[in-house]
């Protein structure tokens, strides 16, 4: 089938069919292969975890013991989270489709001596394809003839089209804005830069840090359980302890050092995160991103489109005499065309639509840009008689106009030092020669707010390092007028492995950006340099942010712990994104942090509460235990005390906080040290509360379960609001929830306990006591908090 307007062929007549399709079945189709995620394994996967598991033992105890009613509830517990959890995956799959279906287009290809038109996922290597202004290029090619300007800003994420000759290479998904040529196919499928692309953004995956913090947590509370679980079974072979009374007690320990409610608040917690964050105009795609940028020491940010305009303007004149700017534009513009749609063109004509300047006359011939005469030119018929202008390469200007070569020359670095792009302005007679009127630079300029996002961001503790595809020149000049730094280098400095092995051999003590090796700067950077530097980063425990808009980012969106998308991102990087701006450049992007250092507040508060009542649990229990020979309490009322102090507790996701001022890490060895410090004086409270109970009020045992029951719930509430708040706790007012929730939890099991319901009775005056027993806690614990914390070295 023959395509109309087909160019002629080459002496590079293409392939055959039956040759094209042996290469077809040899190498596959130019597509990305799809890989589906079984939902259904996914799901389950969610069951197999440090918390399921614990979980699902606890569920195998309750039914071997008969507790039926307890073994459902874990069981619901179980199943919430794991759906919840689910429910919040498959987003490197959502960017694969798009890249799939962007490769799901026509191309002109030759084959058996003529031209058609094929499915572009049928192309092979060595095709001969024709392509034309406003085509998609279908595969990888090498020019054989004719000439493009070429949109590659989706892959490399720069502004500026590439103009493309005979044996240049046009990549897969570059958009053809200007000329046609033909080229043979060099690459296909995920051989292509496009599809190496598609590659990266599927095995990109950023590390579970919070998966990795539930777990730590975890493993730590169940190995000091297990140990005193470990003493009191010693101790019960010594005194020939019945087993039918250390498997409850096995039982009870695993219950109490379970933070079952912990997968569900972290949720809860960022998934409000998230309606707060929408507010602020960031959608969230990944809620364990809100965490993580609370977090986040590293912020590698793309240049164009999210630093700059994303969009050439000129940025200075230097016009020489008898001329001046006004004239300099005029005639700059008269050699321009908004018809080209060169981007060059535009932005001269839009500062000169900006002056409001007066055209120099009608255009009566013009000649666009062309790559071998590296200028375009005008006839104007002006009020004084026709006038020639040129508008083109300075050297090429230069010449037709005889200027001394090395002043041009020294004006033209002058310009160029901030990576802007000098073209060389000249008028004259058509039959006289031509007379230089001066040099127009155009660069794509900073937006206005990135400086000041910059020094916020750095206020905020967060290195900004800026990663560009543009030379090191151009990337310098942006990096100084942006703020980022100074130190600045090419990407090839990432290729290098010994940089990695320095950066990971170095002493822990010393942060990255405080080393000599450190640059504020990458020049000439590929998709696999950011993914590289972001490795780097995260084999040293740096949470890492990226920012970006094309393509190209996408892989390093998915990368790191929080890729952010800007409004203007292409769908494959906004699918690849953790975070997605709604409106231009990064503004809500300080907001956003704030956010989610509220939200960490928030968790870290739960975190502290539930560690410090799971060691005073497991502490009285186990030496209770030791002491008394029997519980201090029964395993039912350890089920109800789950369900009394844990989820309540989670309405400290609505909780006011404020954000802190530098990034926020969780570390469990230090929320480990100021929970026992915590929890020891609760420890010591509720020996004491049990010998004032059995000892001055006469209570028996039963009622001494209820009673201490309620104490641990009471208390459970003080710990709250001493660990809310780094200063006294009435130094700011918790949210509408909590304190509604922490007032009805409280008179709940109150009147629970004096009725009678689930528990023994017990009167006014225990009751009384265990109240003001949880006011003395909170009020002796609040003036020693802040010696806890500085001792554990957390900030208060």
């Amino acid at each position: 089938m023959g395509v109309a307007g087909r160019p002629p062929l080459t002496a590079l007549a293409g392939l055959t069919s039956s040759e094209a399709a042996r290469r077809l079945v040899a190498n596959g189709p130019n597509a990305i292969p799809e890989i589906r995620t079984n939902r259904l394994k996914v799901l389950a996967g969610k069951f197999w975890s440090p918390v399921p598991w614990l979980l699902e033992l606890t569920i195998v105890l309750e039914l071997f013991l008969g507790n039926y009613l307890q073994a459902g509830i874990f069981a619901i517990l179980l199943v919430f989270n794991s759906l919840l959890s689910a429910g919040q995956e498959g987003h490197a799959e959502k960017a694969v489709d798009l890249l799939r279906r962007r490769l799901n287009i026509t191309a002109r290809v030759a084959r058996d001596g003529d031209w058609t038109q094929v499915p572009a996922s049928q192309l092979v290597e060595g095709d001969l394809v024709h392509i034309r202004q406003g085509d998609l290029v279908p595969a990888d090619l090498r020019l054989t003839e004719g000439h493009v300007d070429l949109d590659q800003s989706a892959l490399t994420g720069e502004s500026q089209s590439v103009g493309a000759d005979p044996d240049d290479p046009g990549y897969s998904g570059s958009v053809v804005v200007k000329g046609e040529a033909t080229g043979v196919v060099v690459a296909v499928g995920t051989s292509t830069f496009y599809g190496r692309t598609a590659e990266l953004v599927s095995t990109a995956h950023a590390p579970g840090n919070m998966e990795r913090l539930i777990f730590d947590i975890v493993r730590a509370l169940m190995v000091f359980a297990l140990a005193i679980v470990g003493i009191v079974i010693v101790d019960g072979l010594i005194r020939h302890t019945p087993l039918h009374q250390l498997i409850p007690f096995v039982l009870i320990m695993v219950i109490a050092s379970v933070p079952v409610a912990l997968p569900a608040t972290f949720t809860l917690a960022t998934a409000l995160g998230s309606k707060e964050m929408s507010e602020r105009r960031v959608l969230v795609t990944r809620l364990a991103a809100i965490e993580e940028a609370a977090s986040m020491e590293v912020l590698c940010t793309d240049k164009t489109g999210t630093l700059t305009q994303n969009r050439l303007s000129v940025e200075s004149m230097r016009a020489l005499e008898p001329f001046d700017e006004a004239h300099l534009l005029q005639v700059a513009a008269a050699a321009s065309d908004a018809a080209t749609q060169d981007p060059l063109d535009l932005a001269i004509l839009s500062e000169f639509d900006a002056r409001h300047l007066g055209t120099l006359g009608t255009v009566s011939s013009f000649s666009p840009f062309e790559p071998a005469t590296k200028r375009s030119e005008a006839l104007i018929e002006t009020s004084v008689g026709p006038l020639r202008v040129v508008k083109g390469a300075p050297q090429i200007v230069g010449e037709m106009v005889g200027a001394d070569a090395e002043a041009l020359r020294d004006s033209v670095e002058q310009l160029a030092a901030t990576g802007a792009r000098v073209l060389g302005i000249a008028q004259g007679a058509p039959d006289a020669p031509l007379q230089m009127v001066g040099l127009v630079s155009l660069a794509d300029p900073p937006r206005e707010d990135a400086a000041r996002l910059v020094e916020q961001l750095k206020n905020l503790g967060i290195q900004v390092v800026m990663l560009t595809g543009d030379g090191l020149a151009t990337a310098t000049a942006v990096a100084a007028r942006v703020g980022i730094g100074d130190r600045c280098a090419r990407a090839d400095i990432l290729r290098a492995s010994a940089v990695d092995q320095e950066r990971t051999h170095d002493t822990e003590t010393v942060r990255p950006w405080e080393r000599a090796n450190w640059y504020d700067v990458y020049a000439e950077v590929l998709p696999e340099d950011k993914m590289r530097l972001i490795a780097s980063l995260q084999r040293e425990s740096i949470v890492v942010g990226m920012t970006g808009d094309g393509v190209n980012d996408a892989p390093a969106l998915r990368k790191a712990e929080v890729g952010v998308a800007v409004s203007s991102a292409t769908d494959v990087a906004k699918a690849a994104a953790s975070l997605v701006l709604t409106t231009p450049g990064l503004e809500d992007m300080v907001a956003g942090v704030e956010v989610s250092r509220r939200i960490h507040q928030r968790m870290l508060t739960y975190t502290l509460n539930k560690i410090v009542k799971t060691l005073q649990v497991a502490i009285f229990l186990g030496v209770g235990f030791l002491v008394f020979g029997h519980f201090v309490i029964t395993p039912t009322l350890v089920v109800l005390l789950l369900l009394a102090n844990d989820f309540p507790t989670m309405s400290l996701a609505t909780d006011h906080v404020r954000s802190s001022r530098l990034p926020q890490q969780w570390r469990v060895k230090p929320l480990l040290i100021v929970s026992l410090g915590l929890a020891v004086p609760l420890v010591l409270l509720s020996f004491a509360l049990w010998w004032f109970g059995t000892g001055e009020l006469h209570i028996g045992l039963a009622h001494m379960q209820t009673m201490i029951f309620l104490w641990l719930v009471t208390s459970g509430q003080a710990t709250i609001y001493l660990v809310r708040e780094r200063e006294h706790f009435w130094h700011s007012r918790p949210s509408r929830w909590l304190a509604v929730s922490s007032g009805v939890d409280v008179m709940v099991v109150m009147v629970l306990a004096w009725r009678g319901v689930m528990m023994t009775s017990i009167g006014l005056v225990p009751l009384s006591v265990v109240l003001v027993t949880s006011v003395v806690y909170l009020f002796l614990v609040d003036s020693l908090k802040g010696w806890i914390f500085r001792f554990a070295g957390l900030p208060r």
